[in-house]
């Protein structure tokens, strides 16, 4: 009888060492590392890595199918003449410093983001105000895509102790699973798990995050145990990653192409057959499996897993050397002594920036130029801070760029057309562009609910994209990551959002 309750005792032991071990082994930080650089706590600069990392919320999320879906507002009802927005928030949510979500700080969250430039300066919002649990929006005119708008990371939610008595954002108080206790811009920051969070808890307890511009770095990371998470890795290093059994390896197709902004406002580039032939002379079958190693070759803006914004009736973008000649020579230039195009003693030369945070940039600016060179023009590569493609496009100093465009900033991607497409374009989009009947399209998709009017809206978008080509889609991407085996439901978001620290567990 002794020996059986002894037995007993001693397998209750077991089981509550067992219980004990597994919580310490998922109090065990995960360690993320990723390009993207910190570049303050102002949420216009750096609202996406706050996102990811699950510090701060918005009041709309999305699901897996692009569609929006509540988070810190429990319902929302628009009114018919769709002027007036009303949003119930969530009850029982708690910011990390204790304060109660309300009506005051998402007006002076909303506020403050539509104050700079980003997606909610260009909605038509006349006036957000609210008291208690409900915000309303009020609007000049109909504005669909307003929920997506919402959901744009920079649209996060902050408690009002995060402004200081000059109305700075001095401290990043949010409401997510996570809480920051450490925030070093622009390299690291770490969080805890925030017991008081009012949806489901995870299961980690603590995560860090590094920004390493390198991918030779990050991939070491990898390889070396040193992180846990490495986000977006160059093929090389997919490839000798992949012999590591301690490490897996997902990859999925994301809603972001890689392409060349051309400023059209430069003669060089303004004719439309010398943009095109520009397009004919790059193999993007040849560049996308030499450089990323899969077949993502772009044959228009707007990859397949985009739904209705892939346009299956365009001509696709093809490569024909012979062709992009005849039209250049067409446009008057002429191969001179060194092989360079001249015209009226022009030489056909520019300047390509890009920037190596994403580590296939740069090579892929090289093949570029390569390939360019086969028609004699010739590419000067700047391989710069990212910052110096915005900078150069409001000086009208630039001529390309090569860049890849996360068109799923918000759910729906026309926040980001409004922004990058616009009357005076964007930073990552048209430079001195002008077409007809764009901006009324996108009107269109702004302001009417009825789909046949949305289809020919989006049809004229793409159409005057593949036409006049104010950027050439180069290749769609592939996310991929490398992943320490032990780390245990993890998930590539496909909109980029999140890393998937809610999800996660260490293996017991």
């Amino acid at each position: 009888m002794k020996s059986i309750k002894n037995l007993l005792i001693a397998s209750a032991l077991g089981l509550a060492s067992c219980a004990t071990l597994a919580a310490e082994h998922q109090d065990k930080p995960v360690r993320i590392a990723a390009p993207f650089e910190i570049k303050g706590a102002d949420p216009a600069l750096s609202g996406d890595i706050l996102l990811r990392m699950d510090v701060v919320e918005t009041l709309v999320e999305v699901n897996e199918r692009a569609e929006p879906i509540p988070a810190l507002a429990a319902s929302w009802q628009v009114s018919a003449d769709g002027l007036r927005w009303q949003l119930q928030l969530r009850d029982n949510v708690r910011f990390h410093d204790g304060s109660p979500l309300d009506a005051a700080a998402v007006v002076k969250s909303l506020n403050t983001a539509r104050s700079k430039a980003g997606l909610l300066d260009k909605t038509p919002i006349t006036e957000i105000s609210g008291e208690g649990q409900q915000v309303t929006i009020t609007l000049r005119e109909p504005f669909v895509p307003l929920l997506s708008v919402l959901a744009d990371s920079r649209s996060q939610i902050l408690a009002l102790a995060s402004w200081d008595a000059q109305d700075k954002i001095t401290r990043i108080i949010g409401s997510g699973p996570f809480m920051l206790t450490s925030f070093q811009p622009p390299q690291s920051l770490t969080v805890k798990r925030f017991d008081d969070y009012w949806g489901e808890k995870p299961a980690i307890a603590a995560a860090s995050y590094l920004s390493s511009g390198r991918a030779e770095t990050r991939a070491l990371l990898a390889e070396s145990g040193d992180a846990d998470y490495v986000f977006n890795l160059d093929a090389a290093s997919r490839q000798r990653l992949a012999r590591k059994p301690s490490l897996q390896l997902p990859a999925i197709p994301v809603p972001r192409t890689l392409m060349l902004k051309l400023n059209l406002g430069d003669p060089l580039l303004a004719e439309q057959p010398v943009r095109e032939a520009i397009s004919m002379a790059i193999d993007r079958n040849a560049l996308a499996m030499a450089v990323l190693r899969y077949p993502g070759a772009a044959s228009q803006l707007f990859p397949p897993n985009m739904g209705a914004w892939h346009n299956g009736n365009l001509q696709p973008l093809q490569f024909n050397l012979q062709q992009a000649a005849q039209q250049l020579q067409a446009a008057g230039w002429k191969v001179g002594t060194d092989g360079v195009l001249v015209r009226n003693g022009q030489r056909f030369s520019l300047t390509l920036l890009t920037f190596p945070d994403r580590p296939e940039l740069p090579l892929m600016a090289m093949v570029i130029q390569q390939q360019l060179r086969k028609v004699g023009i010739e590419v000067k590569i700047n391989a710069t801070n990212a910052s110096e493609i915005p900078a150069q496009h409001h000086s009208n100093r630039l001529q390309l760029a090569l860049f890849s465009r996360n068109f799923a900033l918000t759910p729906d991607p026309t926040g980001t057309l409004l922004q990058d497409y616009a009357t005076h374009g964007g930073d990552w989009g048209a430079m001195n562009w002008h077409p007809a009947g764009f901006n009324a399209a996108l009107h269109t998709l702004t302001q009417s609910t009825d789909e046949a009017a949305r289809a020919q809206a989006r049809h004229l978008i793409t159409a005057s994209l593949q036409q006049d080509l104010p950027v050439i889609p180069i290749a769609w991407y592939q996310q991929s990551a490398a992943i320490n085996s032990k780390l245990k439901n993890v998930t590539l978001d496909a909109f980029e959002r999140h890393f998937g620290l809610r999800q996660m567990q260490w293996e017991q």
